[in-house]
Order: C-alpha cells, then sequence, then structure tokens
C-alpha cells in the first residue's frame, strides 16, 4: 500500500473513537485530512468539530461540519491527529504543519489522544525528526544557542524565501541533531526557556492510543 493509502486507512479506522451526539477534537496534516474526509460521512451524528488549525478549520466546514472554537467547548471527549514521530510509551513530535501550540491546546482539553500515523513514525527513541519549536521571532537568535549547547542544530523554518508564519503570528525553529530519552523532562525544560511559546515534543500530552497504517493492516497500541 502507498503511504497515501495508509493515511486514509487509519483515518478510517479512528472513526470508532468518535463519541456520537459529542463534538471531536480535530488535528492538523496529511493524515488527518483522511480523517476529516472520513468524519463527513457522520456528521450527522456529532454536534461538531473543535480544530487546531484555519486549514483543519476550512476543510471541515467545507464538508459541512460545524467548527466550535475551543472557549465555547468545556470538555472533548477524544482529540484525534497525526504525529511526525511516536514512541513506544506514546509520547510523539509533532508540528510539521506548524499548528503544534494549537494542537497541544485541543489535547490538553481532550480527554483522550487517538494518534493517527503510518508505520514509518513508529521509533525507539524521539529526535530523529527535527522537533519543531514555536518561538517568539525576537527570542530566536539566542533560542538557537541554547539548543546548540544542547547539541542540536536550530534553524529558522522558510516560507517562499521568508520566515514561516505560524496561525498565531510567530515562526519555527526546526532543531535536529538530538536523540530525546527523556521526553518529559525535555519538554518541561524547553517550555520554560524565554521566547518559547510550544515544543512540538508531546510528553505531558501523550496518546492513549496510536493507530498505526500497515501493509497488513491497522495495528492498535494502547499506552
Amino acid at each position: 500500500m502507498t503511504q497515501d493509502e495508509l493515511k486514509a486507512l487509519v483515518g478510517q479506522a479512528a472513526l470508532k473513537y468518535v463519541v456520537p451526539g459529542e463534538i471531536v477534537g480535530v488535528g492538523t496534516g496529511s493524515t488527518v485530512n483522511k480523517f476529516i474526509d472520513a468524519l463527513a460521512s457522520m456528521k450527522g451524528s456529532i454536534k461538531g468539530a473543535v480544530s487546531s488549525s484555519t486549514a483543519s478549520t476550512a476543510r471541515l466546514q467545507a464538508l459541512g461540519i460545524p467548527v466550535f472554537d475551543s472557549n465555547e467547548v468545556d470538555t472533548i471527549s477524544v482529540y484525534i491527529d497525526g504525529a511526525d514521530e511516536i514512541d513506544h510509551a506514546g509520547h510523539m513530535i509533532k508540528g510539521g504543519g506548524a499548528a503544534l501550540t494549537r494542537e497541544k491546546i485541543v489535547a490538553a482539553q481532550s480527554a483522550r489522544f487517538i494518534c493517527i500515523a503510518d508505520e514509518s513514525k513508529l521509533v525507539t527513541a524521539l529526535g530523529a525528526f527535527p522537533v519543531p519549536v514555536e518561538v517568539i521571532p525576537m527570542a530566536a537568535r539566542r533560542l538557537r544557542k541554547q539548543f546548540e549547547a544542547m547539541g542540536g542544530s536550530a534553524q529558522i523554518r522558510m516560507k517562499d524565501g521568508a520566515p514561516l508564519v505560524t496561525d498565531n503570528g510567530q515562526h519555527i525553529l526546526d532543531v535536529s541533531g538530538l536523540q530525546i530519552t527523556d521526553p518529559l523532562g525535555f519538554e518541561s525544560e524547553v517550555n520554560q526557556w524565554p521566547g518559547v511559546v510550544t515544543v512540538g515534543v508531546f510528553a505531558h500530552q501523550k496518546a492513549a492510543v496510536c493507530l498505526l497504517g500497515t501493509a497488513a493492516g491497522v495495528r492498535t497500541l494502547e499506552f
């Protein structure tokens, strides 16, 4: 199966975790787009969604699924999103789509995080995929030096020849060269650095379940 077919497979499989009559949290990215397309088949049985990005909001609304502001909702039963990497404990690296801050907000508001990914995303230790960090632009230079002191290399993410601007009006540092053996400690430390909005390690808001697309079908991991 192609990677695209694997994404469609797990997107469809995630529907069984959607609670009828409630609001579902929806992430961002190419795998989530497959879930959104599948979700349209049961839009009549849910109240709507809380979305983690303007891109996902637009896709949901185009399919006739109501989108609520997170401040209109107390709790969300389930949040469904992809990952750039996930380890065997359910810790993830996220932010390849630059929506990590809003993803973490919706994840924190949700009772369960269901990760949907293809099997290439499952790793023994996080860090092969560069860690995205959303930062306030004036702090970028100093934060690059802090990551260098850790042994990493941080680069501003670019788009069309200029720094990419997130939905929150900030920039993204992509940090390569790190092996994250203590995801909880790493997330806690980096989140305290002045100028960091969010680090793309999801350890405090880790996955409860991961649906992995494989050539043999959907493999379910529970953490």
